[in-house]
């Protein structure tokens, strides 16, 4: 009987032990930490947009120059030919 009230009085800690909370700890600073890094690699991203759509319109202006040059050179190469067709 006795180990009985032992065993009683042992399984009644334990599920009282169990059932006890702990305080979670306040998630506030990482939470504001992650938020910060959120915020910087918006603005990092940002940043690599514009200088990308720079370097877009860099090179679209580059094309537009190589191809009047390409469409000047032609259209000299088409009028030599001309000249020289009439010439004989």
């Amino acid at each position: 009987m006795k180990k009985s009230l032992l065993l009683a009085a042992l399984l009644a800690m334990a599920v009282a032990a169990c059932s006890k909370t702990e305080t979670a700890a306040p998630a506030a600073p990482a939470a504001e930490a992650a938020k910060q890094e959120a915020a910087a690699a918006v603005d990092s991203a940002k940043d690599a947009a514009s200088q990308a759509g720079a370097a877009v319109k860099d090179g679209a202006a580059a094309a537009v120059d190589a191809a009047k040059d390409a469409a000047k050179d032609g259209a000299a190469a088409a009028a030599d030919a001309a000249k020289d067709a009439m010439k004989k």
